[in-house]
This record gives C-alpha cells, structure tokens and sequence, in this order.
C-alpha cells in the first residue's frame, strides 16, 4: 500500500510539474491558460518525437492534428457561409443573412499558423469570421493559402495575393454587394504578415483599381532579421510560442534545411552585405523606452551569405514588410495594430507602429498588457472576448 502511494504520489508530482507553468500575476483564468498549454506542449512533443522517429515532418503531424478542428461549411441563423475559390484559392466567404439597404463593409481575412498550420475551416477562425459578418454587418472573405513544409516563400504570399486581386474584381465586388470604397484586410500572426505584406504590394499594381480603406493586424510576425529584441529575449520559453517555436516557422517559411533555423537561433544569418536592412529593425531607436526595459542593443554579428543566396526570402519585403522603405509605408491606409506583452512577436508590431506612424500613417495601437500570443483566438476566454470586441468597435467606427 505504502508503495502504491508513493507511485501515486511521484506521478501526482510529475504531472503537476507538466502541467504547471509560472504566470504573471495579471493573468486572468491561469488554469485554463495552463490547460490549454498542457494540450499544445503534448501536441509539440508527440509531433517532434514523430520526426526524430523519422516517420513525418514535425509539421506534417501538427497539419494532421489541427484538422481534427476544423468545421464543415454550415450557415446559421445570421450568417450564409459558402466555400468557393477565388483565382483557383479556396476561400470561405460569409454574409450576413439580414437585409442591407446599401453595399456592405468587406473584410479580407488571413488566418496565422506560422505558414505551416491553419486553415479557414479551424474552428476559431470559422467562429471569428462569423462574428464578425454578422457584428460589423461585413462581407468576409477567409483564405486558405498553400502551408510549409510542403511548400515555401513566396507560394504563400502568392496565394493570399491572388485571391485579394480576385476579390478585389469588380465584377466580384458587385456580385457579393460590397461597397468598393469600404474594404479592409486583416490577419493574425502569420497572417499578419501576410495581411501587412499584401497592403504593400497593391501599392504598386497597377491592374488593381479598389484600394483598402483599412488594414487591422493582429500580432503581426514582421521581420526574421533581427531575433533578438527585448521581446525575444524576455518571452524566449512562455507558453504557446517559445522563440525556438517561432525561429522554426520563419526557417520552415523558407526551407526545410534546418541550417537556415540554427542560423536563425544564433541570430547570425544576415550577410553583412546586407547590414543596411538592419536600421528599417533597429530596436533600440523604434522600440517606446518602456519596452526596452534595460536591454543593450547589440551590432549585428553577421553570417556567411550562402544562406541568403540559396534562400533569398528572408530578406525580401514580401516576407517581411517592415524592410519596406518609408515612400511605400507612407502610402498604407489607416492601421490598427494589436500587441501583447507577452509575445515574442510583440516588438515587430511596436517597431511597425512606430515606422508607420514617423511616416506619416493614421494607426491605432491597442497593447494587451496582460496578453499572449494566441489570446485573440482563444474564444471562450475572457481576454479574447475583451480583445474580439475591441476589434470589432475599431472596425465598425473606421471600415
């Protein structure tokens, strides 16, 4: 009996050891913030474990995993949502039931997971753009775009695109009663990216006509060049995306030769042929004082350029928008920036804030002080509640 209570005990032990993780004290719900990283952490470590067997791409497993998430195309009482291809893309467009007097807001939504995971048909993302159809009384269009590891920069990028420029028709425009002159784009994360870097490019196309009214960017990845900034630093092992996490999307965005990701970990992957991108991610003349909270900016400690010869992406505007120069950031359209304090990721948005607005941008920069990244999609959640209706007021009063 005495032995069965201490094998009881020992794996009581073990289990809370897994299961618990220090937080700030300004967390709301920490238990389910623990749970809910015991679900990714068992995920991660089945799936790294999966391709040290050899037997699938760490990735590959994840893709697996989250399709167990996704939702059939099932309209409600508020909302008709259809799946259909825009440009030979897969897209989910939802439209309010109720009937409009006039041309309705369109939002173009992208969803996040690092280029490597996540879908239109995820839960989360199939619920937000529902709520926000049916709240904003908007046209949403949710893209899926082809992941990594299969594929790479700029398959991605092109993909979002091309279904933007598909929507954009106005041909399509007409056929789904949106107002021309009101349609935004948004994106979490990966997303983000994605969203930033497609507001970007339709500066300078020329066959494109509509223009965005608004751009809303939730926890933006925006540059690979500089992975060490207080925020890298100082969320390096928090729950959801560690650095090491984060460095394996932005490699895995690019190739699958992990020597780009140890490069990466090093922060040693820029050529110093390329040391003039590094003042458009200089931290420490973009970063608010407060943020900076005692770390040293440090001089780029080059690498070998043969990473950046065979995989030129990282160092491409497309893949990381805050590399544009301030004549095309001037142009953007009005801006709302989500950050979260606890998010490695969290100095990209406030560096990209910062640009935008020193180039003249109208932006409005909502922090979480209490968020992670993730928070935004974590639907039952208090923060995200908060986060969602903050969103959705922005867009309501500026879209």
């Amino acid at each position: 009996m005495q032995r069965k209570s201490l094998y009881l005990l020992i794996v009581g032990v073990l289990i809370a050891y897994y299961v618990y993780i220090p937080l700030p004290d300004n967390f709301e719900e920490p238990w389910r913030i623990m749970w809910l990283n015991t679900h990714v952490k068992t995920l991660l470590n089945l799936a790294t474990f999966v391709e040290l067997l050899g037997i699938k791409h760490c990735m590959e497993t994840l893709i697996i995993a989250m399709s167990f998430s996704e939702v059939p195309v099932i309209s409600d009482e508020n909302v008709t949502v259809t799946e259909t291809t825009f440009n030979n893309i897969p897209v989910r467009v939802y439209v309010p039931k109720r009937k409009s007097e006039e041309l309705r807001r369109g939002l173009f939504y992208i969803h996040g997971g690092g280029w490597c995971l996540g879908s239109a048909a995820f839960h989360n993302c199939d619920m937000l753009s529902r709520w926000t159809a049916d709240r904003l009384d908007a046209v949403v269009i949710s893209t899926n775009y082809r992941l990594a590891p299969k594929y790479h920069f700029p398959i991605q990028f092109e993909d979002a695109y091309n279904a933007l420029r598909w929507f954009l028709r106005k041909k399509v425009l007409a056929e789904y009663g949106v107002n021309p002159e009101r349609i935004g784009i948004s994106g979490g994360s990966a997303g983000g990216n994605l969203a930033a870097a497609l507001a970007q490019q339709l500066l300078d196309d020329p066959d494109v006509k509509t223009k965005l009214k608004i751009q809303s960017l939730i926890y933006p990845a925006l540059q690979p060049l500089d992975l060490d900034t207080p925020s890298y630093q100082e969320n390096s092992h928090f729950p959801f995306l560690s650095k090491s996490f984060m460095v394996r999307f932005w490699s895995e965005y690019f190739t699958t030769d992990r020597s780009l990701e140890k490069a990466m970990l090093s922060n040693q992957h820029i050529p110093e042929e390329s040391s003039h991108l590094f003042k458009f991610v200089n931290w420490s003349s973009l970063l608010p004082e407060r943020f900076k909270k005692g770390y040293v900016y440090k001089n780029p400690t080059y690498g070998s350029s043969e990473l950046s010869n065979k995989y030129p992406g990282f160092l491409d505007v497309r893949a990381a928008p805050l590399l544009a120069d301030d004549n095309k950031l001037r142009h953007l359209p009005l801006t709302y920036l989500i950050t979260c304090q606890y998010d490695v990721l969290r100095d990209d948005g406030l560096m990209y804030v910062t640009r935008l607005r020193n180039a003249g941008v109208q932006v409005t920069h909502y922090h979480v002080e209490e968020g992670f990244h993730g928070a935004f999609s974590q639907l039952e959640s208090k923060i995200s509640y908060r986060m969602i209706n903050q969103y959705i007021s922005w867009l309501r009063e500026n879209l």
